[in-house]
């Protein structure tokens, strides 16, 4: 069993470790969306499908010997891809610039070519490992169980999800990443021989007819031996379909809530998985490893805390939102993989079972990727995926045992009840503030909401955008307020100040004091409403729909057209269209703003030393870089002193209390000029300006190849620089040499 368990391990080891990995290449590309990574499950789940597929045919339709063979002449035929494409491009893995995506239209498709080509044909070899293989192992040794190496298989992915985030993303760059994953696969080549082998060796007993007593074990839903020997029907196969189904929806949903909410990256794309692959392994180890009642009762109590959690927002911590998520999940598909398990056919019908339970994965991807983005304007998934877990959980406890107490049915139809009642609330996670609702889109970069606030008080009666659970800016319905700076964008803000002091300094100079202003990020615009007669202010955004809305579409927001400046927008991935830029010339912007991190969901690739090097280069020679570091749940101190370092930069941190029409806010400005915040701008402003620098080496330095948000966890966002050992503050210089 030895050879059987390494190849099976190794292969699942191999198979979950490169999905995290092929994401990472991905996401720079789409914006660091959280749909990059749900697409990839999609692409997954579906060569998953077709490898359980391949085996199942194979397994059913082949003899021993032929099976070894034409397995093994794939094997050889992905090894030759794997080679020569790592002749051809200098890796096994990466993905050629000639992928990145020239419009943002059909990216789900262009996403999916792009895994397809590079990584298709390995990872379809790796997802026929599990089923095929242990086919042969029963055909091999039909007195031992097979459905112990199904466990096995879910605890090499789930070890691979579990290390990636933790000992593989933040100190390996994904170059070695891809080498190593390819002398993985190269072992496991070795080992599926080893079980060619075996089956080999022993193809004239594995064609004689079955005598495997666990062909003959009596599961709850089977009744007796024959019926377990007997071929699964038409309604327990649409039952695996369905069980499997609602488990895929439920684990992509819950990976799109915490990805939007939280951070879109490999941590928390690899915990939802890694919490649905324990379930597999817990259910499909032993029968008795799950109980309805216990779970149904931590059902309700999950379902609970995630609708807690959602009323809380952005103001829980980030351990306890994962907590409350990750356990309604685990409670959720445990409750269909229990069932599911309870429901499994014969050894016999092994890889028909595991090929319908793969077609509900991919029937869930489907749905979360495909047809909820068409029907619904917000995560309508998510509590319909809980309200189905609970309706199974319902449908468990309803099967009445032969011999019952009348208490323990009163306390069986109690805990039903509670069910029911718990997922006819569950709307309530999509309903907050419905009523302030005029405006709601989703796509492919999650959903975006308009808001009608204050409507009582004409001071404050306001139209805000909201994507997620962040608010991304607001403006005044009033005609003599529609233009007032506001959020984090007043004239004490960091992007404020620096606009300002660059002004004075141009005046004292007598140079013309209009600017050339970038601006990563475009929200409602309110940026805008800093700008002067005489700027060119140039946004980049990757969102139609928030451009749309900024342009005035519905008549909620008018800065970008009520300003006196020049304005430009450029719909696409910010990196992107400013590399594709660079190649006509330097932008020369005074000041270029990214105001990309405000969002619980930050595109890292949008902070890495090679993106900091590109916006320099279209910085004009006393240019200023303005981030905008407000965050739940990241410090994103650290790494901008790195950058600054590494460039040879001053920077200052801008804080700036919620007052007024301002927002809390924290914006991070670097400069060449050693003197800029010594000026008079930021002496009489109320803001907090911190000349940072840091102490010793950093700590890390986010790259292309190497990052990782981890790294930059903590409780709360602010005030965190004053407490970090590393950074403290810079010494005061003689004097402004600028007027």
């Amino acid at each position: 069993m030895v050879r059987y368990a390494l190849a099976i391990f190794t292969s699942a080891f191999l198979l979950f470790g490169v999905q995290p990995l092929a994401g990472r290449y991905a996401l720079p590309w789409y914006g660091g969306t959280p749909a990059v990574w749900t697409v990839c499950m999609l692409f997954f789940q579906a060569v998953l499908l077709g490898g359980y597929a391949y085996a199942h045919a194979v397994a059913s339709r082949l003899r021993p010997r032929a099976q070894a063979f034409l397995h093994l002449g794939l094997l050889v035929v992905a090894l030759g891809a794997l080679a020569a494409r790592a002749s051809w491009t200098g890796s096994p893995l990466a993905p050629g610039d000639g992928w990145r995506p020239v419009d943002e239209h059909l990216p789900v498709l262009r996403l999916m070519g792009m895994l397809a080509v590079t990584l298709g044909l390995p990872f379809f070899v790796l997802s026929t490992t599990g089923p095929l293989l242990q086919s042969w192992f029963a055909r091999a040794r039909p007195e031992r169980s097979p459905y112990v190496l199904y466990a096995l298989s879910n605890a090499g992915s789930l070890l691979a999800l579990l290390g990636y985030p933790f000992l593989v993303e933040p100190w390996v760059g994904r170059s070695a990443q891809a080498w190593g994953w390819a002398a993985g696969f190269i072992l496991f080549v070795v080992f599926v021989l080893a079980c060619a082998r075996d089956l080999l060796r022993r193809a004239p007993a594995a064609n004689a007819p079955s005598a495997n007593p666990a062909e003959e074990v009596r599961t709850e839903a089977e009744g007796d031996a024959s019926a377990a020997s007997a071929r699964p029907s038409v309604g327990r196969t649409l039952t695996w379909l369905a069980l499997s189904t609602c488990a895929s929806v439920l684990l992509l949903a819950t990976t799109n809530k915490l990805s939007q909410d939280v951070a879109a990256g490999p941590f928390l794309w690899v915990m939802p998985l890694a919490v649905y692959l324990v379930t597999f392994i817990l259910a499909f180890s032993r029968e008795s490893f799950y109980a309805r009642t216990p779970y149904s009762v931590g059902l309700i109590a999950s379902v609970v805390l995630v609708t807690y959690a959602h009323k809380e927002g952005p103001a829980m911590g980030l351990g306890w939102q994962v907590l409350f998520h990750a356990s309604a999940l685990f409670t959720g598909a445990m409750v269909c993989h229990g069932e599911l398990y309870r429901r499994r056919p014969a050894p016999r019908y092994l890889s028909a079972f595991y090929l319908w339970v793969s077609v509900g994965g991919v029937l869930g991807g489907v749905f979360v990727n495909l047809v909820a983005p068409a029907l619904f304007n917000t995560y309508w998934e998510h509590p319909l995926a809980l309200a189905a877990c609970c309706g199974v959980a319902f449908a468990g406890l309803m099967r009445r045992p032969k011999e019952e107490t009348v208490v323990a049915r009163t306390q069986r139809l109690l805990r039903g009840a509670m069910l029911v009642g718990v997922a006819v609330h569950l709307p309530v996670l999509v309903a907050t503030d419905l009523e302030r609702v005029r405006f709601a889109a989703r796509n492919f970069f999650g959903v975006v909401r308009v808001l009608e606030l204050s409507q009582n008080d004409p001071q404050q009666h306001q139209y805000a955008l909201r994507h997620g659970a962040i608010t991304h800016g607001w403006q005044y319905i009033r005609p003599e307020r529609r233009n007032i700076p506001t959020a984090y964008y007043t004239t004490d803000s960091g992007l404020g100040l620096a606009l300002a002091e660059q002004r004075r300094w141009r005046q004292a100079l007598g140079l013309p004091t209009g600017l050339r202003v970038g601006m990563l990020g475009l929200g409602v615009g309110n940026s805008a409403t800093l700008m002067a007669a005489g700027d060119d202010v140039r946004f980049y955004e990757i969102n139609p729909v928030i451009i749309d809305l900024a342009r005035g579409q519905g008549g909620f927001f008018s800065t970008l057209t009520d300003t006196p400046a020049h304005v430009e927008v450029v719909e696409g991935d910010a990196r992107i269209s400013l590399e594709k830029e660079l190649e006509h010339g330097s932008r020369q912007f005074d000041v270029l703003a990214l105001d990309v991190f405000s969002s619980d969901a930050i595109p890292v690739h949008l902070l890495t030393k090679e993106a900091v090097t590109l916006y320099l280069q279209h910085l004009a020679p006393h240019g200023v870089l303005a981030l905008h570091i407000s965050n739940q749940h990241l410090d994103l101190v650290p790494i901008s002193l790195a950058h600054a370092r590494a460039n040879g930069l001053s920077a200052a941190l801008v804080a700036l209390d919620s007052e007024g029409d301002a927002v809390s806010s924290a914006w991070m400005l670097l400069s060449p000029d050693k003197e800029f915040f010594w000026g008079s701008t930021f002496r009489q402003s109320r803001a907090r300006v911190r000349r940072l620098v840091l102490r010793g080496e950093p700590e890390y330095v986010w790259t292309d190849e190497r990052s990782s948000v981890l790294q930059a966890l903590r409780p709360r966002a602010q005030g965190r620089a004053a407490a970090d050992p590393n950074v403290t503050d810079a010494p005061a210089v003689a004097g402004p040499s600028a007027p």
